[in-house]
């Protein structure tokens, strides 16, 4: 079993900046690709960033130069460092670790980014 908590969520006015933060505990194995979605109200939920093991990103077009995701593998954890943000970014972000152990992904419970002015 594999648990992911989230933190760092909140409301930020348009340019600012938070950083996010996915802790992964309990039985942790084979965790290797790990990344962060995002719902906005009325949108499909969608693919923000994702890390691999080794360190290699990739972003969504509307992110990139904006967002950095991260990792510690002691702390097995996952970060999102948001700079730049838009009332586009406004959205439920939700981290996810995909575990080759357990030939599936886990979600962490979703946090609130909220950009407005």
């Amino acid at each position: 079993q594999v648990q992911l908590v989230e933190s760092g969520g909140g409301l930020v006015q348009p340019g600012g900046s938070l950083r996010l933060s996915c802790a992964a505990s309990g039985n942790i194995f084979g965790i290797n690709v790990m990344g962060w979605y995002r719902q906005a109200p009325g949108k499909e939920r969608e693919l923000v960033a994702v890390i691999s093991s080794g360190g290699t990103t990739n972003y969504a077009d509307s992110v990139k130069g904006r967002f950095t995701i991260s990792r510690d593998n002691a702390k097995n954890t996952v970060y999102l460092q948001m700079n730049s943000l838009k009332p586009e970014d406004t959205a439920v972000y939700y981290c996810n670790v995909y575990s080759t152990y357990y030939r599936r992904d886990y979600w962490g419970q979703g946090t609130q980014v909220t950009v407005s002015s």
